[in-house]
């Protein structure tokens, strides 16, 4: 931990040195929660973001807050190791073209739905009382199941000092999730003002009692959604494997690492079961396996977590935004970036002004978000980008 800030309600603990004034005001709006428990924990790849900064952690008493997992609930990685100690250039661009023809990237999905046997069940006692939304979109799902969709998600071919080809996946619960975390945080936003307004509108923080039928249906289909991301990780990752075999017949495959960095969980800490929201935030339990992956065109982490009591047992999820989407665009020298890259020898996706949103110099840089948090994950391997694919 680098310092604690001492002048909320609650205190605020940081892994970063350097944080831009949006995103303190958001983590003292959390510390100055009436139902926030013990203190708050801010990543070294803190950012702002909706209500709460991404990279953050805070764990609550008795209530959810929509607003504090996000809106690409279940959102994670999955990594891959193969046996691959080397692929040609040539091989590189080949899996790259074959990914953008077969794995639907951005706003695209699949015009027919795989079966049903691929989507996480429904079963037991949730119905559509327990989770109208999924149900409602559960064919849409079925379509986007296995479809990378936009932003900072990607697919990403590795090389790690472990001396094999890895492969990697970073994607969430597409339209699903979104409209998930859409109908509850409306849901709490009318829920707050009913009860007078505890929490300020303006602090995009509204909450649900998690013990009343609308918290409890939060937590179900929030759940639904981290299992349908897993699954849409996994069926990219089947897919990524079939391209690399078809071109290397002799190669095997590692069972995949699945991490998810957007959900609520209910924990043990500082004496009390509490739900620990961890928006942009990895789990890291003593000796837990992690993924951190870099920006674009820099190295990307397999961790082990030291199980950190005062970061609610959690690492950073990413190096972290330093510039927003517009500012980027804005800001950044296309032919620099593109230099950048190609200097390493990165097969990269940073063709026009509109991608410098997600180029390297849009984000924090790594090697200092992870010597910031030595104290919470171990490295184990270090992983060299080779080729990307961006939706």
């Amino acid at each position: 931990m680098i310092r604690t800030i001492s002048t909320e309600l609650k205190p605020i603990k940081l892994w970063l040195e350097d944080i831009d004034q949006d995103t303190l005001q958001q983590a003292k709006n959390l510390a100055n929660l009436p139902f926030l428990h013990h203190h708050v924990a801010i990543m070294p790849d803190a950012h702002v973001g909706y209500g709460m900064p991404i990279g953050g952690v805070a764990a609550t008493r008795d209530v959810v807050i929509p607003n504090a997992v996000g809106v690409d609930i279940g959102c994670g990685i999955c990594a891959v190791q193969t046996s691959l100690p080397h692929l040609e250039k040539t091989q590189l661009k080949k899996i790259l073209k074959t990914i953008r023809q077969t794995v639907p990237l951005g706003f695209k999905h699949h015009k027919n739905a795989p079966k049903k046997s691929k989507m996480p069940e429904i079963s037991g006692k949730l119905t559509e009382k327990e989770l109208p939304v999924v149900c409602r979109e559960y064919e849409n799902g079925r379509l986007q199941l296995g479809t990378l969709g936009g932003g900072n998600h990607f697919i990403e071919i590795q090389r790690g000092d472990d001396g094999y080809i890895w492969l990697m996946i970073h994607s969430g619960s597409r339209n699903i999730g979104y409209q998930v975390a859409n109908h509850y945080n409306r849901l709490a936003a009318t829920y707050n003002l009913a009860h007078g307004a505890k929490v300020p509108a303006k602090w995009q923080l509204d909450y649900l009692p998690l013990q009343s039928e609308t918290g409890q249906r939060y937590l179900h289909e929030m759940n639904y959604c981290v299992q349908f991301a897993a699954a849409n990780r996994r069926a990219m990752m089947e897919k990524f494997c079939e391209i690399l075999l078809d071109l290397e017949p002799s190669v095997s495959f590692s069972p995949a690492f699945d991490v998810a960095h957007n959900y609520a969980s209910l924990e043990h800490h500082f004496g009390q079961e509490v739900l620990v929201h961890r928006k942009g935030a990895t789990r890291a339990e003593m000796d837990e396996t992690g993924i951190i992956p870099g920006s674009q065109g820099s190295t990307s982490y397999i961790v082990r977590g030291l199980g950190n009591k005062e970061s609610f047992c959690s690492c950073s999820h990413g190096a972290g935004r330093k510039l927003g989407r517009k500012q980027a665009q804005r800001q950044l020298n296309l032919k620099d970036e593109i230099q950048r890259l190609e200097q390493k020898g990165i097969l990269h996706a940073v063709r026009h002004k509109k991608d410098l949103d997600e180029a390297t110099g849009a984000y924090k840089n790594i090697t200092k978000v992870m010597d910031n948090q030595r104290d919470l994950v171990k490295i184990i391997t270090t992983l060299k980008p080779l080729a990307v694919v961006k939706g």
